[in-house]
């Protein structure tokens, strides 16, 4: 792939310590560690490694570190190899179902203060919703297994909390004996899972308010009035609550394709970047409001960078999660007893078991021959400077 000619690296290199001195007010030290990450990822800072072909022999120059931040743009492409590659084990031979379940915006103050709590009560709340409506028998009356994406961001990079849900069309039925194919063309009737998850969402909400589990700093100070907190309740309620809906998009030869645009993503994509200059930064984003045209927008360094970090996760988060028969402790036992049920198509195992032995290809090949890198020298920063140094004074000898 083409390198991008700008890099969220450059923007924070462009905005230096001085960002930092600006907004010390707000910035944390894990907004900080991030900064540096992205901004040494791939430099000598972060030492680095040689690598020769396991094939013909050939031996390429020093390659540096990457940071592995889960917020570097640069550093998700193995982990979602990995990630995805654990999936194809774990499909079924049944059309897969995509649904978003998004906060409305009033949230955005409260969610941004409360982020570890907050966005586990979103992944609860979605999923006990999926869960309720699919067990009753008046919909689909099954046991449903999924897994749950959260995404922060939208495409201004503004605050847009949502999960991504994607979900095998169907499930066990309560004695385990049958798969049972849902009924509507959605899965899922809207109307009723957007009530069910407000409801939910709402009610979690007011525990945790009981319990002060809510931090309420600065312009939110005045919801720890108990009917200042209820007229806010009141005036969300009153939001339209979005889940959205998609038909199903084909078997699991699809579905790892599909999966890739939404699992291991930060919040903007180095090639998403236009140009840097003259402290501004334009980047590409898509308008939905406007029939998805693609559109340039223009932020200040300063901007850009405050919007970018409003997506840090807190420490430990786990933005992808399992529910229902999916569920980790589930997980071996049931998925067994789904694909006894489903009586698998012999022609889509073998192409996922295709698509599994690509996966096990090495990340990195040959530049000349293709055959497998493998890594015959590590290096610290240190040392990574020192062979730079040398080579430079034979250039200047030579």
């Amino acid at each position: 792939m083409k390198r991008p000619p700008i890099e969220v690296a450059d923007i924070i290199r462009a905005a230096g310590k001085g960002f930092i001195d600006r907004h010390r007010s707000w910035l944390t030290g894990l907004h900080r560690k991030v900064l540096s990450a992205i901004e040494c990822c791939r430099t000598a800072a972060l030492g680095g490694h040689r690598d020769r072909c396991s094939r013909c022999g050939h031996i390429v120059a020093i390659s540096y570190n990457s940071c592995r931040n889960r917020h570097c743009p640069k550093c998700l492409n193995n982990a979602r190899k990995k990630w995805l590659s654990a999936r194809q084990r774990e499909l079924l031979t049944v059309p897969y179902v995509h649904l978003v379940f998004t906060l409305p915006h009033t949230f955005a103050p409260l969610v941004l203060h409360n982020k570890k709590l907050l966005y586990t009560l979103l992944f609860r709340a979605s999923a006990a919703t999926l869960l309720e409506i699919a067990a009753d028998p008046n919909h689909l009356g099954a046991e449903i297994g999924f897994f749950s994406v959260l995404h922060t961001w939208g495409q201004n990079l503004m605050h847009h909390p949502h999960v991504h849900c994607v979900i095998p069309a169907g499930g066990l039925s309560p004695n385990h004996k049958a798969w049972i194919h849902p009924r509507y063309r959605f899965f899922l009737p809207r109307g009723v899972l957007s009530s069910v998850f407000r409801g939910k969402f709402v009610d979690g909400l007011k525990r945790a308010y009981r319990r002060g589990e809510l931090c309420l700093p600065g312009a939110l100070q005045s919801l720890a009035d108990e009917k200042a907190f209820h007229a806010f309740l009141r005036t969300v309620h009153r939001h339209h609550w979005v889940v959205h809906v998609k038909p199903s998009f084909g078997g699991p030869q699809h579905v790892l394709k599909y999966l890739a645009h939404y699992t291991h993503r930060v919040a903007i994509s180095n090639h998403r970047l236009v140009s840097l200059s003259e402290g501004k930064v334009t980047f590409r984003w898509k308008d939905y409001r406007n029939g998805g045209q693609h559109k340039p927008m223009t932020l200040t360094v300063d901007e850009f960078l405050r919007r970018f970090l409003l997506h840090t996760l807190p420490r430990g988060f786990v933005r992808i999660r399992f529910f229902g028969f999916m569920a980790n402790r589930r997980r071996a036992a049931l998925l067994s007893v789904c694909r006894h049920l489903l009586e698998a198509n012999p022609k889509q195992e073998s192409t996922l078991a295709e698509s599994t032995e690509v996966d096990k290809q090495p990340t990195w090949l040959c530049p000349l021959c293709g055959g497998p890198m493998i890594v015959i020298q590590r290096l610290t920063a240190q040392q990574v400077f020192m062979e730079t140094f040398k080579q430079k004074d034979l250039v200047d000898t030579s």
